[in-house]
């Protein structure tokens, strides 16, 4: 049997899992793979390659790196490839039809949600601040419209307390793989039916800001605790301490939730066992934290060197 002709197009750390896997399988011939432009980051701003251009080059697979993916020269490129088969994981630009069009068994797209919800940017963050039992992962043949296209084959996978989103998007990278090496050979076989997202139950989980990782106390317990496994590592959870001539920023690694009640953002009590902070609703007891510029702390060490009262407040 002819290998399956595959362009990879993939920008992201999610990407990587389903590059090594296709590069892996028998069945499948990566001919190129397509990511962003190489960013400036760092105080230096010195141009850094994508996560999928290192792991292309490992590999030793052509790279393409079009500024836009609407450029005519960039689509007379892949069709000159001649793909089978295009397959798009987080590559982070929208398609034209002239590229969904372009491979025989079309574009198919590796989504870390339970379509038709979070469609979008950050379904894993999303899920986890959403307090959701569960997620999974979605494989789609891709339309024109935002994560909107026909379902091949989907697989669950519980949020368990112990997740955060980095943990949850590396376990959900693997499972995209997995599930995508096995979908691909049925779906070109003709042995499934691609079917329609449902018209109701769709959400959007919109990008993560920074500011998304700023503490409402106001908020219930056990809503703080979720969102702040959804932003870690990304932008982390804070919280400001009302202080002259300015707030001190704090920012919160690990909390329990409790049941005391209080004003939302007084410090109830503080010693080795931990800071507790009254909620709207409940309270939580912060395990670790950090202030600006210092390093992560257990909150005894951060007590014996930075003191909160009872009675302080965060906000």
């Amino acid at each position: 049997m002819t290998a399956l002709r595959i362009i990879f197009m993939g920008t992201a750390e999610l990407s990587c899992a389903s590059l090594e896997k296709l590069c892996r399988h028998p069945q499948f011939q990566v001919i190129a793979v397509v990511t962003q432009p190489d960013k400036p980051k760092g105080r230096e701003l010195q141009l850094q390659p994508s996560p999928v251009k290192v792991l292309a080059q490992k590999l030793n697979l052509p790279v393409l790196q079009p500024q836009k993916a609407r450029e005519e020269n960039f689509i007379s490129e892949l069709r000159a490839l001649k793909p089978d088969l295009m397959v798009v994981v987080a590559y982070g630009q929208i398609l034209p039809q002239s590229i969904l069009d372009l491979p025989p068994h079309g574009c198919l797209n590796v989504h870390t949600s339970l379509l038709p919800k979070y469609r979008g940017a950050a379904p894993i963050q999303w899920a986890i601040a959403n307090g959701d039992a569960e997620t999974g992962v979605t494989i789609m043949k891709m339309d024109a419209g935002l994560d909107t296209g026909p379902v091949l084959s989907m697989r669950r996978t519980p949020i368990t307390p112990a997740d955060d989103s980095r943990v949850l998007h590396d376990r959900l990278a693997q499972l995209g793989a997995e599930l995508l090496v096995e979908t691909i050979p049925v779906y070109v076989a003709g042995n499934i039916q691609p079917q329609a997202q449902p018209t109701e139950g769709s959400t959007y989980a919109a990008k993560i800001k920074k500011e998304d990782g700023q503490i409402d106390w106001s908020l219930p317990a056990e809503t703080i605790w979720n969102r702040l496994r959804a932003f870690t590592p990304w932008p982390g959870a804070f919280t400001f301490l009302k202080a002259e001539p300015k707030p001190h920023l704090l920012k919160i690694w690990k909390i329990e939730v409790m049941e005391r009640s209080g004003s939302a953002g007084e410090i109830l009590a503080a010693d080795k066992s931990g800071i507790i902070v009254a909620c709207g609703r409940g309270a939580v007891r912060v395990l670790e934290l950090q202030r600006e510029g210092g390093k992560r702390l257990a909150a005894g060490e951060f007590l014996m060197g930075f003191p909160l009262k009872a009675g302080a407040v965060l906000g």
